[in-house]
């Protein structure tokens, strides 16, 4: 399944060749509901300029950039392919967001950002990594088997919770 893109970007912003090349495991996970989406919110504001200050910031500045999401997935102007063909590969639809336009897509939900959420049409909006558990992440090859371990981790909960109904 594609990735799909947020609000206010282009495809080809998110989709850009990347260089990455270490190989992670295919994950197969059935989340039992086709409209269960992963949620990946930067901690970052959308928009052109702010593109280009983060960009800066990122790369003279790396100890103090805020978003260490945007650190582990992006190289000094656009995705990583590696990040991508994970994203790719995944089961179920990956949309984007600045914390600008989640907090509008998504009003009352506070999370501290960057988050990789899952949301689920029945269930609202849950963490699947948190802030804290990216912030202490070391690299791209860390970000995806984590995700890889929380998404299994999430399919056997709701599995028995459908269970138990």
């Amino acid at each position: 399944m594609r990735a799909m893109i947020g609000t206010k970007r282009t495809r080809s912003q998110f989709f850009q060749q990347g260089c990455n090349q270490t190989r992670v495991a295919h994950v197969v996970i059935d989340m039992g509901q086709k409209n269960t989406r992963l949620l990946i919110v930067y901690n970052a504001d959308g928009g052109i300029l702010n593109t280009l200050l983060h960009a800066v910031h990122k790369q003279f500045a790396p100890g103090s950039y805020p978003c260490s999401l945007c650190a582990l997935t992006y190289g000094p102007v656009s995705m990583r392919g590696e990040w991508r063909r994970f994203l790719d590969r995944l089961p179920m639809e990956a949309v984007f967001h600045h914390r600008d336009d989640f907090a509008a897509a998504y009003p009352g939900h506070r999370h501290d950002l960057p988050a990789i959420l899952i949301a689920a049409p029945d269930n609202g909006l849950r963490s699947l990594i948190g802030a804290e558990q990216l912030d202490a992440m070391d690299s791209l090859s860390d970000l995806m088997a984590g995700m890889e371990y929380q998404l299994e981790a999430d399919r056997m909960h709701t599995s028995f919770e459908r269970a138990s109904v």
